[in-house]
């Protein structure tokens, strides 16, 4: 009979059976996540105030520097994919510079507030080339099968993190990347967490192995990816990293808000300065890597 959480002694020390039982049931009780139930929440305490914009200010910095010399190269707009872009505000600017977007999340809610935003910053009712799909991004393959060109830039931001098996990503970003294409991955970084909490005293949290945010509302992942991780796939992949970054590199460390941190153009500034320098950007809150596939 197959033995089940409830049945092992906690005080003897577990087979190699035991052992794979309790990491299948984890396995099937982990899903990718959605935020179609909080969607509100999600644009208020991820876009609703400077986190967001130097959030947003990183992205636009590393992704519309690269899209503007590839596609100078190519001579033509690029074609960009968005995996899990939630609100999607830059590929709705990349839309608006001229490239064509397919734009993907797994929540209803949170692509019509893309949606919104895109009849919002339309110019002169110009249409904007962009094509929309609500679903998980592994029913993306099917949907795309009539499209026979791949995609110069695959975005998947603060996706890793929210996948049940964040690995098996690539495998999908490899069938659908041209051959020469670009990966842009921004994820949480799990080290800024640990020197957050340290840096505010909570070390009972820090002791605390099984501690687990409360997911119904929070926005603290429980199963981020490290960077060594992700960087290990990109190698197996046999992807190249053109530009590392971190996002939130000191602003999210300052509880005492004084002198130029209460400018917060000043602040962008700063961060904007550090996000690529060593060893400050691997502090940051978020990272952020775009490589190219090595042909």
């Amino acid at each position: 009979m197959p033995t089940s959480p409830q049945d092992i002694n906690h005080n003897e020390p577990l087979d190699s059976t035991e052992n794979l039982t309790i990491q299948a049931v984890e396995k099937v009780a982990r899903t990718d996540r959605s935020f179609d139930t909080i969607a509100d929440h999600f644009e208020k305490k991820v876009y609703g105030g400077l986190k967001g914009d130097i959030r947003l200010a990183v992205l636009r910095r590393d992704i519309f520097e690269y899209c503007a010399q590839t596609s100078s190269e190519l001579g033509r707009p690029l074609r960009i994919l968005d995996v899990g872009a939630g609100l999607g505000q830059i590929a709705i600017e990349l839309a608006t510079q001229g490239h064509t977007l397919v734009i993907n999340d797994i929540s209803a809610n949170m692509l019509e507030k893309a949606q919104t935003s895109v009849m919002q910053c339309s110019k002169n009712d110009e249409k904007l080339d962009i094509t929309w799909h609500v679903c998980p991004y592994q029913e993306l393959e099917e949907k795309l099968a009539d499209k026979t060109e791949k995609f110069d830039l695959i975005m998947c931001h603060a996706l890793l993190e929210w996948l049940a098996e964040p690995a098996a990503v690539m495998d999908f970003f490899d069938q659908q990347l041209t051959d020469n294409g670009a990966l842009s991955l921004c994820f949480y970084n799990p080290a800024s967490f640990d020197y957050r909490n340290l840096i505010m005293g909570n070390f009972n949290l820090l002791d605390n192995i099984d501690y687990k945010a409360d997911n119904k509302k929070s926005l603290t992942p429980n199963h981020p990816v490290a960077k060594e991780e992700v960087e290990a796939w990109l190698k197996a992949h046999k992807y190249q990293t053109l530009v590392s970054s971190g996002l939130r590199v000191f602003h999210d460390y300052s509880p005492l808000k004084r002198g130029g941190h209460n400018d917060p153009e000043a602040v962008i500034r700063m961060e904007l300065r550090y996000s690529q320098l060593e060893p400050y950007k691997w502090l940051g809150r978020y990272l952020h890597l775009l490589a190219t596939r090595v042909s």
